[in-house]
């Protein structure tokens, strides 16, 4: 599924990656795709860019393309992953908890991206769970250029701070996050394996779409697994931009994955994920185990 606004991407052209932007038509074969050139996404947020007018002008004056074979990741190393959790009731209550009171975060180590198509690899010596978790992600760029970064927003302007929304993936060692949680141990493991967040392969601007109400959905091999609508978040995109930004300070570029809905499930070598959020395409992921090193491998 592709989205039904303009939307950006970044994508393999030669031994390079580019900038990509996408315009939908009435039907699929009617969409266009333009090569925007070899583009620092990080400085177009910095700039103030990449927002729907911007995204629009630029692609009226670049090379009209076919449809990318190899998508990549549409931000390259984040500043930060921040992830908020149990922020859809009937997920708190699938794992015996209720919704907290506030938002609560976490992070994600930046080896953990993959792109669209990449594999979310299982490593060889992970033997129990892992999940998929389906999740509306939001890529931060803010409007005006001479602003370098917020801490202590307000919530009812917090949503300033969003550029574009995206799709995550927040794969997650589900034994081994339970078993280090018993342990009073933190998240980071669990949550941050090479591999564990595969994001894109568009970004829809902000003010192309709202957010607020959108369909989200998974699939594992084609059944559905995780289905709700981000209007169902227990915390509103102001209020845990907020709350992340009272302890650190927020950038363009930085991703933040807003929470899952209920229907997580385990995934193993061979499956085939799907997420698909309404308006902003599908976000698709095979996955792999890892083979296990030689010997001679390991013991170097």
């Amino acid at each position: 599924m592709l989205p039904h606004a303009p939307a950006w991407f970044r994508f393999h052209q030669g031994s390079s990656v580019h900038v990509g932007g996408f315009e939908p038509g009435s039907h699929s074969d009617d969409a266009r795709w333009y090569d925007l050139g070899p583009l620092d996404v990080h400085a177009l947020l910095a700039q103030g860019a990449l927002r729907m007018r911007d995204l629009m002008a630029r692609m009226q004056k670049a090379r009209v393309i076919a449809a990318p074979h190899r998508f990549a990741l549409p931000v390259p190393r984040p500043g930060k992953i921040l992830c908020v959790a149990k922020n859809y009731v009937k997920h708190a209550r699938e794992f015996g908890a209720e919704a907290p009171p506030e938002p609560i975060f976490f992070a994600k180590l930046p080896d953990t991206l993959r792109a669209h198509g990449e594999d979310v690899v299982i490593p060889h010596w992970l033997d129990s769970r892992v999940d998929h978790e389906a999740e509306l992600g939001l890529v931060l760029g803010f409007a005006d250029p001479r602003d370098e970064g917020r801490k202590y927003v307000d919530e009812s302007t917090a949503h300033e701070l969003v550029a574009g929304y995206t799709i995550v993936n927040d794969v997650t060692a589900r034994t081994l996050q339970g078993t280090d949680r018993d342990q009073k141990y933190p998240w980071l493991r669990s949550k941050s394996l090479d591999s564990f967040c595969p994001v894109g392969p568009f970004v829809v601007p902000v003010d192309a779409i709202d957010g607020s109400d959108l369909e989200i959905s998974m699939t594992v091999n084609g059944a559905m697994r995780q289905k709700a609508r981000t209007s169902e978040m227990v915390f509103g995109i102001g209020k845990m931009l907020a709350a992340m930004a009272r302890c650190t300070t927020l950038r363009c570029g930085d991703l933040i994955a807003t929470g899952t809905p209920e229907g997580v499930g385990p995934i193993v070598h061979g499956d085939s994920m799907a997420v698909t959020i309404q308006g902003l395409g599908t976000l698709r992921n095979p996955v792999r185990k890892e083979a296990a090193p030689s010997s001679e491998a390991a013991a170097r």
